[in-house]
């Protein structure tokens, strides 16, 4: 049998088809894949699926290793409106191993299960997956001896915790911004990004928002709560209850015990400068804290009973970026209007939640009946009611165009500034006092679990 470029004789065809329906990209091994075999690993499933991925760096650790993210969707190169966008990251701790290979057999899951499993296939079809395995390479690479409980590559090449690194909504928080920090935070001002979660070990809890916190967020009953915490807490029990060892609760036999494997980050300890908070403040992005292992760096031969833990949670997780309502503001002209204040009455942000530059917004809301408060500079609040029905539609939130009674052009219409100052924006709240400091007890509880996180 003769091809362009020559012939194969004495062929054996079964065996020639069969070649050509294996996989794309050989089975990923359990074990821990250091840089150059993630690497390897990632341009692989870009190369061999590129419809449905892009491979790309968000920018370089310190010691100049790519900080690679890959997206999954049918338009992973670009945003669509009426796409959410969704992300993971691990590896903040660079000890802190588990989640970082979670992600790889993650996107080897999706990838080849898309065309053959159909919620895989509906979720590719309906959301943008941004996944990045590893956002401290450095760490990752400078533990030579793994521990459960320490490892000096925790911190990155220049010896910071980049889950302290970020700025604080409740103090100053004066440290070196780290490249691998800056670039994240350049990241998430590139993509609407709608949910997330960033994902650690030493312990077994899906913890949410706040993580620090002032009188006006409950800090004075061992707790801070978002504006949006039956959503959070709908989230973190959402990825728990399906773990069978972190809704227990108490797995790990040496740390806290968490009530059906769900805490408050406050309540746990106050954290200041830490990742998710900053996603949700200033980035619009609603985001938990995944802690899967109550050892840090636990052995290889242990990695498949950890993915076969959590792969229906991940899954489900990435489900919830559909929640609520979604849609764009127009001008009556329709013209989309961005930068404009897209809020629910009565949970409104500290930084004003507002629409992209495509005029779209998105509010993760549970099932029930909301009045949304539309806000333009110099034009009276326009009040839409919505009613989030009990049953999720197929793969999307409810969609809700707003459409303003406004005269004249775009471009006459006043633009705020968009961006909030990264400032602590609760120091002037008006339950705001110095009584608001963790007490002499969460300062204890600070340093027992310090390295929890």
């Amino acid at each position: 049998m003769c091809f362009k470029n020559g012939c194969f004789q004495n062929m054996n065809f079964p065996y020639f088809w069969l070649e050509l329906l294996l996989p794309l990209v050989a089975a990923l091994d359990f074990n821990y894949h250091h840089q150059e075999g993630m690497e390897a690993f990632l341009k692989t499933v870009a190369q061999n699926y590129s419809s449905i991925t892009h491979l790309h760096s968000i920018g370089k650790s310190v010691k100049g290793r790519n900080l690679w993210v890959l997206v999954v969707g049918r338009f992973p190169k670009e945003h669509r409106i009426g796409i959410p966008e969704f992300k993971y990251v691990a590896n903040m701790h660079g000890d802190e191993t588990v989640g970082r290979e979670l992600l790889l057999h993650l996107i080897d899951y999706l990838v080849t299960n898309d065309g053959k499993d159909p919620e895989i296939t509906n979720l590719i079809n309906s959301t943008r997956i941004h996944i990045m395995p590893s956002m401290n390479p450095d760490g990752f690479e400078a533990v030579k001896k793994p521990d459960c409980y320490y490892s000096i590559g925790r911190e990155n090449y220049n010896r910071y915790d980049l889950n302290r690194n970020f700025p604080d909504a409740f103090e100053y928080n004066n440290v070196s911004r780290q490249p691998e920090t800056l670039a994240v935070m350049k990241w998430l001002k590139t993509e609407t990004f709608v949910l997330s979660a960033n994902l650690h070990g030493g312990a077994l809890v899906a913890s949410y928002p706040f993580d620090n916190g002032v009188q006006a967020t409950g800090a004075l009953s061992s707790r801070s709560l978002t504006p949006d915490d039956d959503v959070f807490q709908y989230l973190a029990h959402t990825y728990a209850s399906r773990n069978p060892n972190m809704k227990k609760g108490d797995e790990c036999k040496n740390k806290m015990n968490f009530p059906n494997g769900v805490t408050n980050g406050y309540s746990w300890y106050p954290l200041q400068g830490g990742m998710q908070d900053y996603n949700y403040i200033w980035a619009q992005c609603f985001e938990i804290t995944l802690e899967l292992s109550c050892c840090k760096y636990p052995r290889e031969e242990k990695l498949p009973s950890f993915w076969n833990n959590n792969k229906a949670s991940l899954i489900e997780y990435i489900k919830q970026v559909h929640l609520g309502v979604k849609g764009q503001v127009f001008d009556q002209n329709g013209n989309p209007l961005p930068n404009v204040i897209v809020e629910v009455q009565d949970r409104k942000h500290i930084c004003p939640y507002r629409t992209n530059k495509y005029g779209e917004y998105y509010l993760l809301l549970l099932p029930g009946s909301y009045i949304i408060n539309v806000t333009v500079p110099g034009r009276d609040p326009h009040l839409t009611k919505v009613i989030i029905p009990e049953k999720s539609q197929n793969f999307s939130a409810l969609k809700k165009d707003i459409l303003l009674p406004f005269q004249g052009q775009l471009d006459s219409i006043p633009v705020s500034n968009p961006s909030c100052p990264m400032i602590p924006l609760y120091i002037n709240s008006p339950s705001h006092s110095p009584a608001t400091k963790p007490s002499l007890f969460l300062f204890l509880v600070t340093l027992l679990h310090i390295f929890f996180k």
